[in-house]
């Protein structure tokens, strides 16, 4: 059975740090990209970032240069490290499998999803 589950979700203040985890099982994840999403209330859902089959690496320029993913496909784990977080990164984080290829981070290329960790940023 096809399974991704995200953790590492929680309360944080501004500034602060998280690291998601997004563990995969029932699929060959070594030939999967695995994208992070996020989805605030009454938003639409987001790409942020993306780590390909091949290990190339895509981030929306709203989270370049403070989020970092990486992947250990032993451990059939995909990382996200969130640094100097922002209240408008409050949102529920989904992680996501694509055959192969990021697809532009696109939602609708991805078969296999998560059901998400909360994020809150608040002081």
């Amino acid at each position: 059975q096809v399974q991704l589950v995200e953790s590492g979700g929680g309360l944080v203040q501004p500034g602060g740090s998280l690291r998601l985890s997004c563990a995969a099982s029932g699929f060959t994840v070594e030939r999967y990209a695995i994208g992070w999403f996020r989805q605030a209330p009454g938003k639409e859902r987001e790409g942020l970032s993306c780590i390909g089959a091949r290990g190339d690496i895509y981030y929306t320029d709203s989270v370049k240069g403070r989020f970092t993913i990486s992947r250990d496909n032993a451990k059939k784990t995909v990382y996200l490290q969130m640094n100097n977080l922002k209240p408008e990164d409050t949102a529920v984080y989904y992680c996501a499998a694509a055959f192969l290829s990021c697809g532009g981070l696109n939602p609708s290329r991805y078969n296999y999803w998560g059901q998400g960790t909360q994020v809150t940023v608040s002081s």
